[in-house]
């Protein structure tokens, strides 16, 4: 065992736990500063980089003059709602990669009451509240997190959390295989979770004078466990492959706070229980950036322009004045209605505007509205209003393909992202949890030693395969076109080919195409019912023919006896 294993063995557990997030806290420091600004001009509800803040009513949106980018933000998560894990229509099918395997009866009536149960755990559980808070999350700060926890009642539980109160970390593949969480909790909680024992003194003594409601600073720490921290052949809590992990921060805000020297609980996980999607990373970093970043610019220029538009506005109607020396002190009325007695002596006399205040707000105007544009784009608003403001009973995913194609082929590599980040690993989860239920039947053979794959459909998915369908088109259009003048060129086609990849591209239900086995079948049995049509409609020329060679003489000097004494020789 390395030397430096050995030292932190030696080190004690709380030292250690608090040594790793002090760390984490460290790494994510940098990123603190965007955030905060993020935050507060587009989300200030958002972001808990006190956790003592929890809970506070008090006003936070006092950066924010024009809503626009709240809105469009708004618009955003609700698209990708709607348009990636809807609860109102399937968003995805468990299959196998073997397609012929997948087409077996047996399997495919398994794979179809599996992924029921699975929506059936997302609809009864707070998966979906959570997924929208994801994606707010995601747009605005470009990395978002939750934990899913197993549920007694719901089978699973999410716990989103908020930028600023977790730090995560990654492996060499740049995966996230570690967090942690600092959040606040009241002593009466604490010592329910955790046991009165595993709290620290400080903890007991709130404990023990009631004071019950007094919030303590806790951490919950997931990570990898290394080979030399697990028994791998032991499958108890403490020798899972993650290790999950609650302890005291020590932070103080309770007056007499006496540091902790234990952790308050350690258990484990098989899996990885957090999802934590990021909308881009760039190399090596650990967190993601978002339209809320691209946008930060923009949003920034569209408040300052409401602020200028707005001092404009008063300059018009509330002008500052030049008064005469002589009226200095004497009552003025300058509200509408109002009356104030002046003598003018002169043609530069009496009261007027210290200068012209007809001023021309159209080139404002059109910046304004040229930064909530720019802001929309951003955050694809315009492409998911679209989708929003059409009738689903007729629109399809190649119309919309077609129609914001563009702007489909830059929210791709999103897509992708999410797919591989968020809801491939929390159908995971989710499996896992419904196996362990005992609400999964029992497989059939020949899924044994098989791995199962998620395939998405949802709009946006079937949206993204759809923009290949052009092509398919124009082949098939130039196809029949040459076809009619060369018709042997339709031997350069796999129709069946082409139907199966066509249908998949547009997200047909599988059960709506016929299984190329069953298509074989079917051309069987058509071909033997034409053999047997022909074999009838032949049938009464045979009997005439034979008919009249029964008839024909054959001892005589004809034709038919030249043939047969030819046939004969000599």
């Amino acid at each position: 065992m390395p030397d430096v294993a050995r030292q932190q063995i030696k080190l004690p557990a709380y030292e250690k736990y608090m040594r790793r997030k002090k760390a984490l806290w460290a790494e994510r420091a940098s990123w603190d500063s965007h955030w905060r600004e993020i935050s507060e001009v587009l989300l200030p509800r958002a972001g808990r980089f006190d956790i003592w803040r929890k809970n506070k009513g008090d006003k936070r949106h006092g950066h924010i003059v024009d809503s626009t980018a709240t809105k469009a933000l708004r618009t955003l998560a609700a698209g990708l709602m709607a348009g990636m894990t809807s609860p109102e229509r399937p968003w995805f099918r468990l299959t196998t990669p073997d397609p012929d395997l997948a087409e077996s009866p047996r399997v495919k009536v398994w794979l179809e009451d599996v992924t029921r149960q699975l929506r059936l755990v997302f609809d009864r559980s707070n998966t979906y509240r959570a997924l929208h808070t994801i994606y707010e999350e995601l747009g605005a700060f470009g990395t978002a997190a939750t934990i899913v926890e197993p549920d007694f009642d719901h089978v699973i539980h999410h716990f989103p959390l908020t930028i600023g109160e977790y730090a995560v970390a990654t492996d060499r593949r740049g995966v996230v295989n570690t967090l942690a969480r600092e959040f606040m909790i009241p002593v009466g909680a604490m010592v329910t979770e955790f046991g009165l024992e595993n709290c620290s003194e400080t903890v007991r003594y709130l404990w023990y004078n009631q004071n019950l409601d007094a919030e303590i600073p806790i951490c919950h720490l997931i990570y990898p466990r290394a080979y030399y921290e697990r028994d791998a052949s032991k499958r108890d809590a403490k020798n899972m492959p993650y290790a999950s992990v609650y302890f005291e921060s020590a932070r103080g805000g309770v007056r007499g706070y006496v540091r902790p020297d234990k952790v308050l609980r350690e258990s484990g996980y098989r899996t990885f229980p957090a999802l934590v999607p990021r909308w881009s990373a760039v190399g090596g970093d650990v967190y993601g950036s978002g339209p809320g970043m691209d946008a930060l610019g923009d949003i920034k220029q569209l408040q300052h322009d409401q602020i200028r538009k707005a001092e404009a506005i008063d300059y018009q109607t509330k002008p500052p004045l030049q008064v005469p020396t002589a009226y200095k002190g004497q009552e003025q009325d300058f509200l509408p209605g109002g009356v104030s007695y002046v003598d003018v002596t002169g043609p530069s006399g009496g009261i007027r505007s210290a200068f012209d205040v007809r001023l021309d707000l159209n080139a404002l105007l059109a910046d304004i509205q040229d930064c909530r544009t720019r802001i929309s784009k951003a955050f694809y608003a315009d492409l998911f209003l679209m989708l929003a403001s059409l009738d689903r009973r007729q629109i399809t995913a190649r119309e919309v393909a077609e129609r914001h194609e563009e702007k489909l082929l830059m929210l791709g590599p999103v897509l992708e992202r999410l797919h591989n980040e968020l809801l491939a690993p929390k159908i995971d989860i989710t499996f896992e949890q419904v196996l362990q239920a005992g609400l999964v039947p029992e497989p059939p053979v020949d899924l044994q030693g098989t791995d199962l794959k998620v395939e998405f459909v949802s709009m946006l998915a079937q949206a993204q395969r759809a923009v290949g369908l052009g092509a398919v088109d124009r082949l098939l259009g130039t196809v029949g076109a040459v076809a009619q003048l060369h018709p042997q060129v339709l031997d350069k086609i796999n129709f069946d080919q082409t139907i199966d990849a066509y249908s998949d591209m547009l997200g047909v239900d599988p059960d709506l195409i016929v299984a190329d086995e069953n298509v074989a079948i079917i051309r069987q049995q058509r071909a033997q019912q034409a053999m047997a049509q022909q074999q009838m409609a032949a049938a009464p020329v045979v009997a005439d023919t034979a008919k009249k060679l029964s008839e024909a003489d054959t001892e005589g000097k004809n034709a038919l006896t030249d043939a047969l004494r030819a046939a004969r020789g000599p």
